[in-house]
């Protein structure tokens, strides 16, 4: 069930946030309690868990706020430049990093939940499935109309979701200046996949994506027909 928040219980409710993730940033997750956040955004503890029940719950928040930033970068990208299949890709995964610039010592926090799928914060796990879904939609926003096996169309989106899954966990341990290492590394595999997704066009390897994508729906890793709400409130993932 949502709260009725009116305009200055929700300016109370993005104080908490922001003060939130700056103490993230500053200080990591472990070090930073409810009662910090509280005293710095200057509310009483009461009023911060009233807005966010634990910091689970505020960094779920910040999931749906970097899809939010993601979608809402990519949609100003692609209305402003006409990109090939390579430009768009490229777009999708820089401006990814672009939001996450400053957030390198809160991935490496939540990275850590990977391997506990039951976990609310984790990944893979069911409790983010929905940000899963919002970040594939961003990844098909960028694959457009480009022509494509139905087979590969129907798996890319997921493929490129883990692709920039890892990319995200080099990011965290990247120290070269401004992570150019992590860029260099998304200019070159995205030449990679795409040259790779044009000898997955020629008809001789056409049976070989209906395997993989065959292969993936028995794993249950690639969900079709699966609507999900964008931050528009229109997009779909299927």
């Amino acid at each position: 069930m949502f709260k009725y928040l009116t305009s200055d219980s929700r300016t109370t409710r993005d104080v908490i946030l922001s003060t939130a993730l700056t103490m993230f940033r500053e200080h990591g997750l472990d070090s930073t309690t409810m009662r910090d956040i509280a005293k710095e955004a200057d509310v009483a503890l009461g009023a911060a868990y009233y807005y966010f029940a634990s910091k689970e719950a505020i960094l779920q928040a910040y999931y749906d706020q970097v899809q939010e930033q993601h979608h809402a970068r990519m949609v100003e990208t692609l209305a402003a430049s006409d990109l090939n299949l390579e430009g768009r890709l490229k777009a999708a995964f820089h401006r990814k990093l672009d939001i996450l610039q400053n957030d390198r010592k809160i991935l490496g926090g939540l990275f850590r939940y990977a391997g506990e799928p039951d976990h609310p914060l984790s990944a893979l796990g069911p409790g983010t499935r929905r940000n899963r879904q919002s970040s594939m939609a961003v990844f098909k926003l960028a694959i457009g109309d480009e022509k494509l096996p139905t087979d590969i169309r129907a798996i890319f989106p997921t493929l490129l979701w883990a692709a920039h899954m890892a990319i995200l966990l080099y990011f965290t341990y990247d120290n070269s200046e401004g992570q150019a290492r992590t860029r260099k590394l998304v200019d070159r595999a995205v030449a990679l996949i795409t040259a790779l997704l044009s000898l997955a066009k020629l008809p001789l390897l056409k049976p070989f994506g209906g395997r993989l994508a065959a292969t993936l729906r028995e794993a249950g890793l690639v969900v079709e027909s699966q609507s999900v709400v964008s931050t528009d409130g229109t997009g779909e993932l299927s």
